[in-house]
């Protein structure tokens, strides 16, 4: 019998080395996707990068203007707060910290029960360039993008198919 295909998302070319994108497709509706996005106590199970230990403050679910802090790690460990700054419920959710970047979820419902994911890390917004090119965190953030993606579609379909 063949080895499973491993799951893979799509590294999108942005045209802006600043900015780091890649999409996938998961067989949930955009509904239950979102709710996993919006609730900042799962995304140390979502995170590719392994750098979330755990949540410190904020809200059960996101909304436009919230605030949640973070213990991290990546090679010290530090805190930080983010705060959503774009929110369209079901379709979009972004949200920075102090250095000004962006992570970004763009949800677009294929069907009811397919959502086409697309993830972007927005460098262009940053206060620090210097910092981001220091510790190369933009080679490092295209991985980093893709991998959340793959973890997002494991949780989000193995949760709908538990239903």
């Amino acid at each position: 019998m063949p080895e499973p295909t491993p799951i893979r998302s799509e590294i999108l070319d942005t045209q802006n080395p600043m900015i780091k994108s890649a999409r996938i497709l998961i067989n949930a509706p955009a509904k239950r996707i979102f709710d996993l996005l919006a609730n900042p106590r799962r995304h140390r199970e979502l995170d590719g990068t392994h750098t979330i230990v755990g949540i410190i403050s904020g809200p059960e679910r996101l909304s436009l203007g919230a605030k949640f802090g973070m213990k991290m790690h990546l090679g010290i460990r530090y805190r930080i707060m983010n705060t959503v700054v774009e929110f369209e419920e079901n379709k979009l959710i972004a949200w920075r910290h102090l250095g000004r970047w962006r992570w970004r979820y763009e949800l677009r419902s294929i069907s009811p029960t397919q959502t086409e994911v697309t993830e972007t890390f927005d460098g262009t917004t940053s206060i620090s360039q210097l910092w981001l090119k220091v510790r190369k965190a933009y080679p490092w953030v295209q991985i980093a993008v893709a991998k959340t993606l793959v973890r997002l579609k494991e949780i989000a379909e193995k949760e709908f198919r538990s239903l």
